[in-house]
């Protein structure tokens, strides 16, 4: 009862508050001058703020991929943005798309410079493009890459794209913090920027003005921002790699806000709530916790015990035991929140001994020793994990424990993150461990790349008798102009993959924040690696 009462309140925490500003993905509409008076009215004075991750900045180049993409936020901006209603412009002031739906006309705002004093007009927007274009294949996981003519600028205040199809994810892709936010021409090496950048110049609310690897880094106001000025003057960003530490930090007021998923374990979110000291919040759904299924295994390829295993996951247990309510019980592969996502599908429910029925069905006898066997062919399966997720070993050690009941036996291992990746691309494994991509890349982005073998799902449904079906009908989404096919392809493709049980959805994630309770207007945006602090204030 306990639990339930937690994460009740917990849910009930979820900030709805204002935005500005388009260096970040945002969420709202006109609360913006609410949140000003709001901000003037009680204003401390005070305009710095301390944030911490558990790692460094490390490289901000927005055309790659191993900087931290709250930083690459708030340097630079994309030619638009994504909000909760919609699509806003950020430096394209406006945009046309063609009857046909293949060409992208956008109108460059008028005045917008880069922090190191270079126009950014319609010109430097395209030798940023031009920049991405050339290392092509580190992009080709969005199929904005696959479906790309080219890109122009006929003047200086006009920017084009042509695609070789209508594309509907489009300007969700755009509106990405990477790869295709800004950077100042002059950063590029000869034109370039896939073999590094010589600084990190953008158009953003913020410049960086100081960092020191593996300690912090420092964020200073940029004056001549062509948007709305933040509150926050300065933002130090400390690394403190350790959760416990980091509210260690926030209590004695070193810091004054931690945000992210991974960043605060669930059993310290819930000392917080009644806490007039610091204030809790927490997202929508932004991902789907699962275990993915190789159907090419020669025991995960029948059908039955992809469905047994299913019924034998309680994700209740899960959900209350290990996130205290903080993670839902997640019932599909997405959640229903999630565009094109509130499809009619039944979830499979924890049901021990439906789930034991089915193997007896299917000819999976017990044995004398405690474990199944079909012609000679003992279950046993193989469950690998990120060893450095104390979560998913967590997880894993209970489904280990609950499968054995079954007769079924399940033997774990983890690895380091980088091997784990590498074995599950490759389709190395029985089960893995694996996360949805997250809004905004779900669920357009995620399935594409199950076509492909970018991740573990490519390699897990190669044994689906449907999978040709499956690919096309992706295909078909991401190229539709028509809204209602789109989502009856959505629920074709969604149906399929929740029929053949190839994925064991766990519980559903939720960003989290904790903050000292004089700080203001932290919120959740549309993109769940954005922390909007252009919002912020005191």
């Amino acid at each position: 009862m306990k639990k339930k009462m937690i994460a009740a309140l917990l849910g009930s925490a979820l900030m709805l508050t204002a935005l500005s500003g388009c260096g970040q993905n945002t969420d709202g509409g006109n609360a913006v001058q609410k949140n000003e008076i709001t901000a003037e009215a009680g204003n401390t004075g005070k305009d710095e703020l301390v944030f911490v991750n558990y790692r460094d900045i490390r490289d901000l180049n927005p055309h790659l991929y191993a900087g931290e993409m709250y930083a690459q936020s708030i340097l630079y901006d994309t030619l638009v943005s994504s909000a909760e209603d919609g699509y806003k412009g950020c430096l394209a002031e406006d945009w046309t798309i063609s009857e046909d739906g293949r060409t992208y006309t956008f109108n460059i705002r008028d005045g917008v410079y880069f922090s190191d004093g270079t126009l950014c007009d319609a010109n430097a927007v395209l030798a940023n493009f031009n920049a991405i274009i050339e290392n092509k294949e580190r992009h080709t996981w969005l199929e904005m890459m696959n479906l790309l003519v080219g890109v122009s600028a006929p003047d200086s205040d006009t920017f084009v794209i042509e695609l070789s199809e209508p594309y509907y994810p489009m300007l969700t892709e755009l509106g990405c913090i990477r790869p295709f936010a800004m950077i100042s021409p002059n950063c590029m090496k000869n034109g370039s920027t896939k073999d590094g950048v010589e600084g990190y110049i953008g158009t953003g609310p913020y410049v960086l003005t100081d960092f020191v690897t593996d300690e912090y880094a420092v964020f200073e106001r940029n004056e001549n921002y062509w948007g709305e000025k933040p509150k926050i003057r300065r933002i130090t960003v400390k690394v403190i790699p350790d959760n416990q530490t980091r509210i260690m930090a926030l209590e004695s007021g070193e810091i004054d806000l931690i945000f992210g998923k991974n960043m605060i374990d669930a059993d310290a979110i819930s000392q917080y709530l009644n806490s007039d000291k610091f204030t809790v919040g927490l997202s929508d759904p932004t991902s789907t916790r699962h275990i993915v299924l190789n159907t090419t295994h020669e025991i995960l390829g029948d059908l039955a015990v992809r469905q047994a295993l299913q019924y034998a996951t309680n994700r209740q247990a899960i959900s209350d035991g290990i996130f205290y309510g903080l993670e839902q019980p997640a019932g599909t592969l997405y959640a229903s929140t999630i565009p094109y996502c509130d499809v009619d599908l039944e979830p499979y429910s924890y049901d021990s001994e439906k789930a034991g029925h089915i193997l007896d069905e299917a000819g999976w006898v017990m044995g004398s020793d405690g474990i199944r066997a079909k012609d000679g062919k003992k279950l046993e399966l193989d469950l690998l994990y990120n060893s450095d997720s104390v979560t998913e070993k967590t997880i894993s050690e209970y489904l280990q424990s609950e499968y054995q009941k079954l007769g079924i036996s399940m033997n774990i291992h983890g690895e380091e993150e980088q091997s784990y990746r590498d074995n599950m691309k490759a389709g190395n494994f029985d089960m893995v461990f694996n996360i949805c991509w997250g809004m905004p890349y779900d669920p357009q982005s995620s399935l594409a790349a199950m076509r492909a073998p970018v991740y573990g799902d490519f390699a897990a449904q190669q044994g689906l008798e449907d999978k040709d079906q499956i690919d096309r009908a992706i295909t078909d989404i991401l190229t539709s102009t028509d809204e209602t096919r789109r989502q009856e392809l959505y629920s074709f493709v969604l149906t399929r993959l929740h029929e053949d049980a190839v994925y064991i959805p766990l519980t559903y994630e939720c960003n989290k924040a904790l903050y000292t309770s004089d700080l203001h207007g932290v919120h959740f945006g549309t993109d769940q690696y954005d922390v909007p602090f252009a919002d912020m204030y005191y």
